[in-house]
């Protein structure tokens, strides 16, 4: 984990950041090779590829009451179950709130469903450009 990660995860309550911390440690499990970055200003960690907004798969957002789970382009994907929350148009999140809520196969779902829509979106900008 980068010194970055570190500080900025002990700005959280012990129980926020254990729950960060399983999170974080299923994100990388699903995507191999994902680049973690924190982005202090927003309060979240970017899970992406490269350095731009398109290149993003998910973000980590701690908050009082545990940690949400965003992801981009977030209304592209499958949701059957319903995890999804928010209302934005691109960025949708999942609430995490317990060990539990983070161990839910729909949440591994999303996570490869994201992944699954970066490669698409990254196969089809390197095609066009």
């Amino acid at each position: 984990m980068s010194k970055a990660v570190k500080e900025f995860l002990a700005t959280c309550s012990p129980a926020v950041r254990q729950l960060a911390l399983k999170a974080r440690s299923l994100i990388l499990e699903v995507i191999p090779g994902v680049q973690e970055q924190v982005d202090q200003s927003a309060k979240i960690i970017g899970y992406g590829f490269g350095p731009k907004y398109a290149d993003l798969v998910c973000v980590l957002m701690p908050v009082k009451a545990g940690v949400n789970l965003g992801f981009y382009r977030a209304m592209e994907l499958p949701d059957p179950k319903g995890v999804l929350q928010g209302t934005g148009k691109l960025h949708r999140h999942v609430k995490l709130k317990s060990k539990t809520d983070v161990a839910a196969p729909p949440l591994r779902a999303m996570l490869n469903a994201a992944l699954t829509a970066y490669r698409k979106r990254s196969k089809k900008r390197d095609t066009n450009g």
